[in-house]
C-alpha cells in the first residue's frame, strides 16, 4: 500500500507542540500590549506635566508661600 499512515503517537506529540506554540504565542502578544500600554501611560504623564508647565501662571510660583502649617481654629474666646 503506497499510502503512508502516522502513528498515533506522533499525532499526539504534534497537538502539544501546536498547543504550546499557541500557548506561548498568547503570552507573548499579552506580554507586549502590557509593555505597550505602560510605555503609552508614562509618555502620557511626561507629556501632561510637560504641558502643565509651560502653562504656569505667577501665581503658581508663590503658591507655597505663607505659612508652613495650618493656623488653628477656633481658638480663643
Amino acid at each position: 500500500m503506497a499510502a503512508e499512515v502516522e502513528k498515533p503517537e506522533e499525532v499526539e506529540v504534534a497537538n502539544e507542540e501546536s498547543k504550546s506554540s499557541k500557548a506561548l504565542q498568547a503570552i507573548g502578544w499579552l506580554s507586549i500590549g502590557i509593555a505597550v500600554a505602560a510605555l503609552g501611560i508614562y509618555i502620557g504623564t511626561e507629556v501632561r506635566s510637560r504641558s502643565r508647565f509651560k502653562k504656569r501662571t505667577p501665581y503658581d510660583f508663590y503658591a507655597g508661600a505663607g505659612e508652613g502649617e495650618a493656623s488653628e481654629f477656633g481658638v480663643g474666646v
